[in-house]
């Protein structure tokens, strides 16, 4: 099957803007390609994630991570987590394997996938290469509305009225 489209936009541009903060990991770097570890074909687990230099006003964190690459109309999402407290401004590698990984009340919803953890990248084989944008968002409360079995699109909707700042990493992955 081809599957020669258009590539869609970076996922956040048409939302209104917010200011930025820094988002960095020790497993990744902005634009390069994703160690196997961190796919679906690999060991499937979650990359580490360390922000800093968000709003004083930031009362908690949501983290999700989307393929707006995937062949489908709304891209994919592989990972949401809600309710991380102020004081958390790091996940270690593997913490999005469960909510048992997690501090306090923060929560995963369900992915694209129809699971509550975090799903590694898995383009279709001979696909272009896929962007992963990670992203923390600073909310404006301390306690999100969401139930896990929300899906992460609402999710990612409900956020856009609490998001005060966000910080990106973008990686890619393509299988041969």
């Amino acid at each position: 099957m081809d599957l020669t489209r258009p590539v869609p936009p970076a996922p956040y541009s048409f939302l209104p803007p917010v200011p930025s903060f820094t988002l960095t990991s020790d497993d990744m770097t902005e634009g390069a390609a994703l160690d196997p570890a961190f796919t679906a074909g690999g060991d499937n687990a979650s990359p580490h994630l360390s922000w800093s230099g968000f709003p004083k006003e930031t009362q908690s964190f949501l983290v999700n991570m989307f393929d707006p690459d995937a062949p489908t109309p709304a891209g994919w999402w592989h990972w949401t987590i809600v309710d991380l407290p102020l004081e958390v401004t790091e996940l270690n590698r593997g913490d999005g394997a469960s909510d048992l990984m997690l501090p306090g009340a923060a929560f995963h919803v369900r992915n694209d996938g129809g699971e509550y953890d975090y799903s590694g990248s898995a383009p279709p084989r001979g696909d272009r290469a896929h962007r992963y944008v990670f992203a923390v968002h600073a909310l404006d409360v301390d306690t999100f509305d969401a139930d896990p079995d929300d899906g992460a699109t609402l999710v990612a909707f409900k956020a856009v009225f609490h998001t005060i700042a966000r910080a990106t990493l973008t990686a890619t992955f393509q299988l041969g």
